[in-house]
């Protein structure tokens, strides 16, 4: 098996970031996933279209979607809450000459699933080609929706920050799919032999993304992170209709579940894609009924169900 070792320093040191050129990998997985399926939407159709006109963009789709290694100058690791994908972009264009890029892709082949040839990938600028790829598949496909997304990664964030300062390790990774706590020292990865990966002094950065699935490294030593998928679902909040939906208003009750996780007026506007008056209003008349309460951490308020709202939410 695989693990992640973190010595004291590191897990001092460890933190929580945003990617995304992550994120954006994550929506592409999912993409392709549809046309494996048989019954693509619209975005995996549009996908579908621009490759067949694009040898490169599809030899490097078709790799990367069907690998348990990726390329080094894909799997980029993030810094900070506030990463941009054009300075994650820049990065991927500078990271390496194109036979170091040439000799990741063939490292990447060999843990493919599927059968790939590399001849997309003889070309000059291949990691400029590549950034290419992913800043199409970013603004076509993760720019417009990035707001809703950003909310899922931020709660989760917070919700995981909370767990890791009160209950430790172990619980903080709970529901990160095979990811969990090797006491003392380690996170387990993988179930396959691969040599562990030791993490300095600079800590390990933990990314979420909002796929269902899917966990991966990024490794730019001495920068580790890992990226794993957000707690919460990204599809649009739903609730049942009819009884306590029809008589609170469904507007109230879809903001009622959402707060399934602690969030801010303006994530629950992204999430529900209704304006931040509306949302403000809602949790006004909720907390006036006593179902939800505010709590103010540094300049943001967060609203979280109480016990009467969690009885409420599980009628709707």
């Amino acid at each position: 098996m695989t693990q992640i070792r973190l010595g004291p320093e590191a897990l001092r040191a460890s933190r929580f970031a945003l990617s995304p050129l992550a994120e954006t990998f994550s929506r592409l997985v999912a993409l392709r996933r549809e046309q494996d399926g048989g019954r693509p939407g619209a975005q995996a159709r549009a996908l579908a279209g621009w490759l067949g006109d694009d040898p490169f963009a599809a030899g490097l789709v078709r790799l990367i979607s069907a690998t348990k290694y990726l390329p080094d100058f894909v799997a980029i690791p993030p810094t900070s809450m506030t990463t941009r994908i054009e300075d994650e972009l820049a990065e991927m264009r500078a990271l390496q000459p194109d036979a170091a890029a040439r000799a990741t892709i063939a490292e990447s082949r060999r843990y493919a699933w599927k059968t790939n040839d590399l001849e997309w990938a003889d070309v000059d600028g291949v990691t400029t080609r590549a950034a290419a790829v992913f800043a199409r598949i970013w603004e076509w496909f993760v720019e417009p929706d990035w707001p809703r997304r950003r909310a899922v990664m931020e709660r989760d964030i917070r919700h995981r920050a909370g767990v890791l300062a009160t209950r430790g390790w172990r619980d903080a990774l709970s529901g990160m799919g095979k990811i969990r706590w090797a006491a003392p020292d380690a996170i387990f990865f993988s179930p396959q032999a691969h040599a562990d990966l030791n993490v300095g002094e600079q800590g390990l950065v933990l990314v979420p993304h909002t796929g269902t699935v899917g966990r991966w490294m990024c490794e730019a030593p001495p920068r580790l992170a890992l990226v794993y998928p957000a707690r919460g679902a990204l599809e649009e909040v739903r609730v049942a209709a009819g009884g306590v939906a029809r008589l609170i208003g469904e507007g109230r009750a879809r903001v009622l579940g959402a707060l399934a996780d602690a969030s801010t007026p303006s994530q629950l506007a992204a999430l529900l894609g209704v304006s931040l008056g509306t949302v403000s209003g809602h949790l006004a008349a909720l907390r006036d009924a006593g179902v939800v309460v505010g709590r103010r951490s540094g300049r943001a308020v967060y609203y979280e169900r109480t016990p009467l709202g969690d009885d409420l939410a599980a009628t709707l």
